[in-house]
């Protein structure tokens, strides 16, 4: 499945890096909504929570749907600024139909969902489908949903004053301690965009996304088919030290499309091919493989050791060791006559937490 932004007849400087502080706080609201997808700011998070103050809380709770599975198009700028409260002034600026609509696209479910013209703030009927798709998620949800549609005016000033409100608690801080990977990374694009042009910068980017073979679209593969025009409006490509890992992309019509992706680790690790993590899944699934891995998970045996232990044949366990090799689990080394096996714990940790256990216990 592939999502493609078409960008045939674009000028340079209508595909734009650049950094974007309401991004960045949004992907911290989403860590906060979803720290399992982030296992690397648990800790982060955990303590965000622990010093927010209870209404605060409480706000962040009541509207988390905004950027929780999917990002509201207000809250991932086209056009960044350099501070926070600019970026929140165009926001007040946004007029109250693209607000609404936005804001209804993921209290309502995600980005599959559509408000065409009348909107629902003026039709009764798409009213009525909006807040039956919004009690359909749920009881916060609904209740968002009547409130907006009742006072939009009410609930942007709420909106707004809570994303405040984070600053002062955390994202001031944060964002300072995310400005230098922020500018490494802009810096890199820049200067591939000018050296080398946009196929380059894309790749840096993400495996994900590409420039198609006749230069006039930005492919993006995701788990949806949509094609989308950048024509007369660009496409934002906005850095993120919290995204990581996802690959957000802005394409609800009406606004310009937006990219925002993880910036670089320093010192990324290479990726595990399909073929490897099969093997792996495959040498795990035989019960005496387990066994074996239960006991060289508490220190390196020789094959005579393991098959006295399991009362096993040498033959049985050595094809079973071998097994295990080839995917990469074991490690050996040769003492005098013996060779002793050790289990390979980064690899197996990296399979998952589950599986870990399973050996470990």
């Amino acid at each position: 499945m592939t999502l493609k932004i078409d960008i045939g007849g674009l000028a340079p400087g209508q595909l734009r890096f650049a950094a974007s502080p309401l991004a960045e706080l949004t992907a911290m609201l989403h860590v906060l909504a979803e720290p399992a997808h982030h296992p690397q700011f648990a800790g982060w998070a955990a303590d965000v929570w622990a010093g927010l103050p209870p209404e605060l809380a409480e706000r962040l709770r009541e509207a988390e749907f905004l950027w929780r599975s999917s990002r509201a198009g207000f809250l991932v700028p086209a056009r960044p600024r350099l501070t926070l409260a600019e970026e929140l002034d165009d926001v007040d600026r946004i007029d109250d139909e693209s607000y609404v609509t936005a804001a209804l696209i993921t209290t309502c479910g995600n980005n599959r969902v559509r408000f065409g013209a009348p909107s629902p703030l003026v039709d009764e009927a798409a009213r009525d489908r909006a807040l039956d798709l919004a009690q359909a998620r749920g009881a916060l949800q609904e209740a968002f949903a009547e409130r907006l549609l009742a006072d939009p005016a009410a609930v942007r000033a709420r909106v707004r004053r809570t994303l405040e409100l984070c600053a002062e608690a955390f994202f001031d801080d944060a964002w300072a301690n995310a400005a230098v990977p922020l500018a490494t990374d802009l810096r890199l694009k820049h200067n591939l965009l000018q050296r080398q042009g946009i196929g380059a910068a894309l790749a840096s980017i993400s495996s994900a996304v590409a420039l198609s073979a006749d230069g006039g679209h930005i492919i993006v593969d995701k788990l949806q088919d949509k094609a989308v025009s950048a024509q007369g409006t660009g496409v934002t490509f906005l850095p993120s030290v919290f995204g990581r890992p996802h690959l957000v992309v802005i394409t609800v019509t009406g606004w310009q499309p937006v990219v925002q992706y993880p910036v670089a680790e320093e010192h990324p690790s290479a990726p595990v091919p399909l073929e490897t993590v099969t093997l792996r899944l495959e040498a795990l699934a035989h019960p005496v493989r387990l066994r074996l891995l239960r006991t060289l998970a508490r220190g390196p045996h020789t094959t005579g050791e393991l098959a006295h232990a399991w009362e096993l044949s040498s033959p049985e366990v050595s094809r079973h060791l071998a097994v295990l090799r080839r995917a990469g689990l074991l490690s050996s080394r040769r003492h005098g006559r013996y060779v002793r096996y050790s289990l390979n714990l980064p690899d197996l940790t990296a399979l998952g937490a589950d599986v870990l256990a399973a050996v470990l216990r």
